[in-house]
């Protein structure tokens, strides 16, 4: 018998007791009757006391939830997806709007495991108790039989028990890295093992996140390797749903997450975001304040840095271009973004006005710029109808505002008919002729040597930060290439403007700073030996993965 193609009727026996009689194929088999409450009795009655978490796979006619519920505080879960057979019993309206009873009613195991997963992180990771009814394994056996399976797992060891041991007992850590795509990964990977820290990878699929399979394999890895804490970039690898950070909560293991872009826009569709286990480490010191007032009480500032092994110097290198700047025109971005939201006519049609206020204003969130200088829109931002779109709406502005951020400062370079590496957007944005355009160059293999052979590397930042400075300040002096900067206020924290570093304020400075250092080769040398000097001595990814677990160590060893 199989759920897809089945009836349900109701009867009642001559002693008044509710029988619900199933029809599949021609076949009939009863739910039970006196004798089906009955079988309901003795298997709950297997169900130990306090201490574990009672899952029900399959109501039948309630007498065993019931019974439960009678021996224990709750809480019990309930998994049965047969609305055609509950509706018929009424267990599920007799216990609708009891807080002890969690009802699953997902036809998918692995939704349903997940939802179990969050309930279990929710009552201290206590194991599950199954029950499973047999009418229900024979009747749906790829969800209740599969379920059964899965939960008992959970009743065999005691992986909550043995996953809380003594963190840093050690003088070099184990870190413990969610692994991702993101390219900084393999900077820290490579830092880990130049400092001698003993590192473990785990690749967490987000459609795994929640699932009673990614609990055990996250537990078994845990078991394993016994990390001090574990590390990951923007939060990746952290479900939405905080399914994670809890399970890191209940088995005591700190999570440190360094956020090298805006944490607010990666932040945004999070839930359970706040946690003793877990500590930010953020780029930007601007964001310090504000993600301390969302909740995390432990936010520290680690800034960006470089890998002079993969940015090695090249001394001989001559320079055989005058100025370049290598960035995306965000004019791929901005439309992507318009053509896959449907925005109000109000904010799509003044996206580039607001953009610009955005660029121009002291202020260094899109919502904060809303609500203090533009409140109609505001209005019109907030009714958006759920928190992605409403991200996608503030990344869009940042982007907006990048864009024309990056070509007003850019055209001050055509005079000097400067290459362009990016995307093709940069057509669009500028006229023909007094530019050259280059494609998108890799990172690791083309970067390193780019920088070098050029005389004046430009960079403008993007507006997703407004104090901070970008990877490109640590990445082009330290191969030996000289950089012309935007100032940010966090500058003066990491070099010393003039001598480490030279900036422009206003872009009308743009063309005279090209124009002296560009006729100046000792003064560029000087400065790119100097801001190297202090980049070697200081602003390493080897420095930084140091100054992170030293911060773990303080406050979880």
């Amino acid at each position: 018998m199989t759920a897809a193609d089945y009836t349900a009727e109701a009867l009642r026996g001559e002693d008044g007791s509710l029988d619900v009689r199933i029809v599949s194929d021609g076949r009939a088999r009863h739910l039970g009757g006196r004798r089906g409450a009955e079988n309901e009795l003795r298997r709950a009655a297997d169900v130990p006391g306090e201490g574990v978490l009672p899952v029900l796979l399959g109501s039948g006619l309630g007498a065993g939830l019931a019974d439960v519920l009678a021996r224990i505080a709750g809480p019990v879960a309930v998994v049965d997806a047969e609305g055609a057979v509950y509706g018929l019993t009424g267990v599920r309206e007799k216990w609708r709007g009891d807080a002890r009873v969690l009802w699953i009613d997902e036809s998918e195991p692995e939704t349903a495991l997940a939802m179990l997963t969050r309930w279990q992180l929710g009552h201290g990771g206590l194991p599950f108790a199954p029950v499973l009814d047999p009418f229900y394994a024979r009747l749906r056996p790829e969800l209740y039989r599969a379920l059964a399976e899965r939960l008992e797992l959970s009743r065999k060891v005691d992986f909550w028990g043995r996953a809380r041991y003594p963190k840093f007992r050690s003088p070099q850590p184990r870190v413990l890295l969610l692994t991702s795509t993101y390219f900084l990964m393999g900077e820290l990977e490579a830092a880990c093992k130049r400092l001698g820290f003993a590192t473990c990878f785990v690749q967490l699929p987000s459609q795994e996140v929640g699932s009673q399979e990614f609990v055990e394999r996250m537990l078994g890895e845990i078991l394993a390797f016994r990390p001090d804490f574990v590390l990951t970039i923007n939060h990746l690898g952290v479900d939405k749903e905080g399914i994670l950070t809890g399970l890191l909560a209940r088995l005591e293991l700190p999570l440190a997450s360094w956020f090298v872009d805006n944490p607010h826009l990666i932040l945004y569709i999070y839930e359970n975001l706040s946690s003793d286990w877990v500590t930010l480490f953020t780029w930007d010191a601007d964001n310090i304040a504000s993600l301390k007032a969302q909740g995390f009480g432990r936010v520290h500032y680690l800034p960006l840095a470089t890998d002079p092994h993969r940015f090695a110097f090249a001394p001989d290198t001559a320079p055989v271009r005058d100025v370049a700047f290598v960035g995306n025109s965000m004019v791929h971005k901005v439309r992507a973004k318009l053509e896959r939201y449907a925005f109000p006519d109000a904010l799509e049609r003044d996206v580039e006005d607001l953009g610009r206020a955005f660029m121009e204003s002291g202020l260094l969130s899109v919502g904060d710029f809303l609500d203090h200088e533009r409140p109609g829109h505001a209005a019109l931002f907030r009714s958006l109808p759920d928190a992605d779109t409403r991200l996608a709406f503030e990344t869009l502005v940042t982007w907006q505002a990048t864009l024309l951020y990056r070509l007003q400062r850019v055209e001050r370079l055509l005079p000097f008919n400067p290459m362009l590496v990016g995307d093709p957007g940069w057509h669009e944005l500028l006229p023909k002729g007094g530019w050259t355009y280059h494609r998108e160059l890799n990172y690791y293999e083309d970067l390193p040597r780019f920088y070098p052979a050029t005389r004046v590397n430009f960079n403008c930042t993007s507006q997703q930060m407004k104090g901070a400075v970008n990877q490109r300040v640590f990445d082009v002096p330290v191969c030996g290439g000289f950089l012309l900067t935007d100032h940010r206020r966090q500058m003066e924290d990491l070099f010393e403007p003039g001598r480490e570093i030279v900036c422009y304020g206003d872009p009308g400075e743009i063309p005279d700073l090209v124009r002296h250092y560009l006729a100046r080769d000792d003064a560029r040398r000087k400065v790119t030996e100097a801001a190297r000097r202090r980049i070697l001595a200081e602003h390493t990814y080897d420095l930084r993965l140091s100054s992170l677990a030293r911060t773990m160590r303080g406050i979880y060893g």
